[in-house]
């Protein structure tokens, strides 16, 4: 793929921000524009902060925050970078809006990437001059840590943008997972959707609080699964037989226990909900939680390490080509 030395960032909200953590720990220059009042002050003060994450999980030569320029305009962005990674709130009509104004600047081989959770590239690519270059780039928060990207395109994006995504992905040190269909919400967050409406009925029925039915996940399956997904640790725990005989005994006709139909997100589960969660936190601020949530995936991750397993191998695989990139400066 073309050569990417200038990555740029149209949006620098917590997704966009991590964005651009990546890209500079990468070792690239970084674009970045967000017309927000306030929005490079933000920016510089979470870069400030998470630096010190970057730093503990590797940095390539010469990444430093001082190849961050935040640009006046979006065409300065587009006619700048190599590659585009928008980031701009989940409005159909706006991602349409800017992904025709990045087109129209950004030079026809550059991708323009979205990280939108679940909106169709079919449909905000659909005003470009160049649709084929448009895809999805779904991330996940903290975008500098989790490595899991989806990456899809829309009926008018060609497979060479595709491939070329996925390697510039995996250049930044992340897992890219290639969405087969164009299906709303993806993979990922289809799943996270499934058991948060299970979430707000238990909830809602007062059955549970959100501190126990978190500790119902972190305790048990969420350790579970930073090792590996639903379906290999059901197939594991069944041996001999694996899958084919974990879903004999336990085919989900046979255990109705779920609804997956939404309730009605009333004023009164709305105070449910967030009431459990300010229990839980008790007076621990949420930039506190976030270091807390940093320094365990951390600890997750390089656990990982020492198995080669999961995020961990990612991990193992991106520190190698850091150290042989380092070898290769110094000779």
């Amino acid at each position: 793929m073309q050569d990417v030395k200038t990555f740029g960032v149209i949006g620098t909200g917590i997704i966009g921000a991590g964005w651009a953590a990546r890209a500079l720990a990468r070792g690239f220059d970084v674009l970045a524009f967000d017309p927000d009042s306030g929005a490079e002050d933000r920016l510089h003060a979470n870069l400030t902060r998470v630096w010190p994450v970057l730093e503990r999980t590797g940095l390539f030569p010469g990444a430093s925050i001082e190849r961050l320029k935040f640009c006046e305009t979006l065409e300065e962005v587009a006619t700048g970078a190599q590659f585009i990674q928008e980031s701009a709130p989940e409005r159909i009509d706006l991602k349409t809006r800017l992904h025709a104004q990045i087109d129209a600047a950004a030079p026809e081989n550059v991708l323009i990437a979205s990280s939108t959770s679940g909106l169709l590239p079919s449909e905000f690519q659909s005003q470009c001059t160049h649709p084929q270059r448009v895809i999805v780039g779904h991330p996940f928060n903290p975008v500098y840590l989790l490595p899991l990207v989806e990456v899809l395109g829309g009926r008018q994006t060609d497979s060479d943008s595709i491939n070329r995504a996925v390697a510039l992905y995996r250049d930044l040190g992340m897992y890219p997972l290639k969405v087969r269909s164009e299906v709303p919400g993806f993979l990922s967050d289809r799943l996270q959707e499934a058991l948060w409406r299970e979430i707000l009925h238990l909830v809602n029925d007062d059955v549970a609080t959100p501190e126990e039915l978190d500790a119902a996940i972190c305790y048990g399956p969420g350790l579970r699964w930073a090792l590996w997904g639903a379906c290999q640790i059901f197939h594991v725990a069944a041996q001999p037989g694996g899958m084919g005989q974990f879903l004999k005994h336990f085919d989900p006709s046979l255990f109705p226990w779920t609804r997956l139909e939404p309730p009605e997100v009333t004023d009164a589960l709305v105070e449910k909900m967030h009431s459990g969660c300010e229990d839980l936190s008790g007076d621990t601020s949420i930039d506190e939680l976030e270091q807390v949530r940093d320094d365990a995936l951390i600890g997750i991750m390089e656990a990982l390490q020492q198995r080669n397993l999961g995020a961990g191998a990612v991990l193992n695989q991106h520190q190698e080509r850091i150290r042989q990139s380092n070898e290769n400066q110094n000779r």
